[in-house]
């Protein structure tokens, strides 16, 4: 918090906020509700994490009923803030990518109708798919990294097939190099986020993902005409 209120980056800030686990998930909205007055003054958004394994319970908040409560609650709660400090914060919803396609259904349906901000795709996995047999493979938590990389695409083009452009989809999970990163934008993205990729590649991985993204735009924007 104290790093958010001296920044002085003129960069894109975002946040990602979760319940505790020791909260029950009846009374999940208090904890993101909390998180978003703390940091509303310092960042331009946030990012409703509903989807961490690592969280007994918190997926149970992508459920119609559960998601649509909180969502109402959250937005409730920053349109009230929006008006104290007369600026916007947008807030996005962070799914998983372990999903069945009605999962992915009933998420797009509730986004749309909160007229939420953004969508990213995807947390980690609990699928060991890939990892079979591998050192550590059978240990507690998400997985990241390559082998989550067609499961989250996957998401992604469900959740945009559904969608169809009303709400921006931000691509994230297993996006290695440049081309994994076009390769979310081909899916259905409007953004990617990096992260694992990032720690095995370092900075540099960010450029090769902004030429890898203006390639396949200029592609697709010269296939048009």
């Amino acid at each position: 918090m104290q790093n958010l209120k001296i920044r002085t980056t003129r960069a894109v800030v975002g946040v990602n906020i979760g319940k505790n686990k020791d909260t029950p998930n009846e009374r999940a909205a208090e904890d993101y509700e909390r998180c978003l007055e703390a940091l509303y003054p310092h960042v331009d958004y946030v990012t409703l994490n509903v989807s961490s394994p690592n969280t007994p319970g918190l997926r149970d908040l992508q459920g119609v009923e559960a998601l649509s409560s909180l969502l109402e609650k959250v937005l409730r709660k920053r349109e009230a803030l929006r008006q104290k400090h007369a600026r916007q914060v947008a807030v996005a919803l962070k799914i998983s990518p372990d999903l069945d396609e009605k999962g992915i259904e009933d998420i797009a349906a509730a986004a749309r109708r909160a007229r939420i901000d953004g969508l990213v795709a995807t947390n980690t996995t609990t699928s060991r798919a890939g990892v079979e047999g591998l050192p550590h493979a059978d240990e507690a938590g998400g997985l990241s990294g390559a082998p989550l990389k067609e499961q989250a695409s996957s998401t992604i083009r469900t959740l945009h097939r559904h969608l169809q452009g009303e709400i921006p989809i931000i691509g994230a999970g297993g996006i290695l190099c440049g081309a994994d990163a076009a390769e979310k934008l081909a899916a259905g993205a409007t953004l990617v986020q990096i992260y694992t990729g990032l720690i095995y590649r370092g900075p540099a991985l960010i450029d090769e993902c902004v030429s890898a993204c203006l390639a396949r735009s200029r592609t697709a924007n010269s296939g048009s005409r």
